[in-house]
């Protein structure tokens, strides 16, 4: 059996971690005994001929595709032209969008021949044996496909209880040189559940409210092979990594143990952690932690079921700081009953707790609490295009609220910043930019080139050419520069740091040089 998985586009500017629920899918088929490829559109262009051309080399059986809500619609495309190509193909789709919005999915694309729900891994070991057998999916927990023309759905899958039991994901499949120029952190979870009800989170709907827990000892051998990998930083996705605080200790003391030196971030609530935690979290290398406050407003907080207290996150935020720990803080605009009060109780606390902190729009994803009881919030939902629920604008309004007074909200909150960042681009421009405002604006320079060249398939495309008899890496950069607007001096630079740590590759033969992305599993050095 061959099994070929798509990652599909998602915006490099939201920076994506290399994708972490494909790679345990992946794990899952390659240990059933299948053939695997990811096919990876988050780091290159998607065409339609594209993928064909990746269909007639690869002859899959099985095309698989995930997404969220922001990027359903490019995976369900894929998989409609990669049945319209090759009809005879099973098409499968999974994840958080379509586990709650699979007979509208099926209905939109009927060459999508089935959709996992929930959490996957289950349900595929005991679909992958039966996949030609349409009348054994019946008995196979969490799927949902047509049949006759009537919706079949055998329900969720059952949870997984031992996540040891799960092989480690796959990452060996991805394009790792290319994740790796990106710069972006690497995910691992080190559990799964959320007892928690926030009403416009599907956390607790998607992976249960019983948190269970990996093995601390497997977490850390994970770690040290991604770190054998090459890659220097890494996030932990947890829907709530400081549950359970002793648990937390022991991981770390696992990593102290072993004297693994590297820097991670984790995503926590302020009614979890104090400054013993984070103290321990800290030794053990992380250095930042993000937390979703939501909002300044305490009848808010109440409303959308957060369960914390804004003295919490004072508390919270300042045992960051007191142990060293950068502290981030995410709010959210558009909430059931938001007004211009609520709004204001937000900026409000944010300058109060003063730390970083962002603004994102509430997106009512199918499956949340807030979406599939509306009538009994203040909100209406404007558009059901998922292309625009990437919490970026706002796509709701309340009784007091158009989508036009949250957005000039959020950019008069953003001006201080803004003009700070500008005034740095202005003083790096003329050679006057402190050291660490020149790593900022040089760092947003390195993105838009890494962002350009790989969403545009760049190295492929014109990394192949005739030599002028100059040095490969000037001539590769001049020939970028011809597509951004950058001085090839300056991506010259950055062409031989991706050359050096062996990200980039090069042969000449006869004149002709030709540019790659490495392929090797480990990518310290080129051999």
């Amino acid at each position: 059996m061959k099994v070929a998985l798509i990652a599909p586009p998602y915006p490099l500017e939201e920076a994506p971690s290399p994708p972490l629920g494909i790679c345990y899918v992946a794990a899952v088929f390659e240990a059933a005994g299948a053939e695997v490829i990811i096919i990876d559109y988050i780091v290159s262009r998607y065409t339609p001929e594209k993928l064909q051309q990746q269909m007639d080399e690869f002859q899959p059986d099985v095309v698989g595709a995930t997404s969220v809500t922001l990027n359903f619609l490019a995976g369900a495309e894929i998989l409609k032209a990669a049945k319209q190509h090759c009809p005879s193909v099973i098409t499968i789709m999974g994840g958080p969008h379509v586990s709650f919005d699979a007979r509208n999915t099926l209905t939109q694309f009927p060459e999508i021949d089935a959709v996992i729900i929930g959490e996957a891994e289950k349900t595929l070991m005991q679909w992958l044996p039966a996949a030609h057998n349409r009348s054994a999916w019946h008995g196979i927990k969490g799927l949902a496909f047509f049949e006759d023309g009537k919706f079949v759905s055998t329900g969720s899958g059952d949870f997984i209880e031992n996540l040891d039991a799960l092989p480690q994901p796959s990452r060996h499949l991805l394009p790792l040189s290319k994740y790796k120029a990106l710069g972006f952190p690497i995910s691992i979870i080190t559990s799964r559940g959320c007892p928690n009800k926030c009403i416009f989170c599907l956390g607790r709907k998607m992976v249960g409210f019983k948190v269970r827990y990996r093995n601390p000892v497997l977490v850390v051998d994970e770690i040290e092979s991604i770190l054998a990998m090459g890659f220097e930083r890494i996030n932990i996705a947890d829907d709530l990594f400081t549950a359970n605080k002793n648990r937390v200790k022991v991981l770390c003391e696992e990593i102290l143990n072993r004297n693994i030196k590297f820097g991670w971030s984790a995503f926590a609530r302020v009614d979890t952690v104090d400054e013993e935690i984070l103290g321990i979290m800290k030794k053990a290398g992380c250095d930042a932690v993000s937390f979703g406050i939501e909002s300044g407003n305490p009848e808010m907080l109440k409303r959308v079921k957060k369960r914390i207290t804004l003295d919490q996150a004072r508390q919270a935020v300042g045992a960051c700081k007191k142990v060293g720990m950068i502290a981030h803080a995410s709010f959210m605009v558009g909430l059931p009953g938001e007004s211009r009060q609520t709004m204001q109780d937000s900026f409000d606390f944010a300058r109060e707790l003063d730390i970083e902190h962002g603004y994102h729009f509430l997106a009512p994803f199918p499956g949340t609490t807030v979406r599939e009881r509306l009538e009994e919030y203040d909100l209406e939902i404007l558009t059901d295009n998922w292309t625009r629920y990437d919490a970026n604008t706002p796509i709701v309004k309340t009784a007091d609220l158009d989508p036009e007074t949250m957005e000039s909200f959020v950019a008069n909150a953003y001006t201080d910043v803004f003009e700070r960042w500008e005034d740095s681009k202005k003083r790096f421009a003329e050679g006057k930019g402190t050291p660490e405002e020149n790593l900022a604006v040089e760092s947003e320079q390195r993105l838009k080139l890494i962002f350009g060249i790989l969403s545009n398939d760049m190295i492929q495309d014109i990394g192949n050419f005739h030599s002028a008899g100059q040095d490969p890496a000037m001539e590769l950069s001049a020939r970028i520069a011809e597509k951004i607007d950058m001085a090839p001096a300056f991506i010259c630079r950055y062409i031989r740091l991706w050359y050096e740590k062996g990200y980039l590759a090069y042969s000449q033969d006869n004149g002709l040089v030709r540019w790659e992305w490495a392929h090797h599993k480990y990518l310290n050095v080129i051999n």
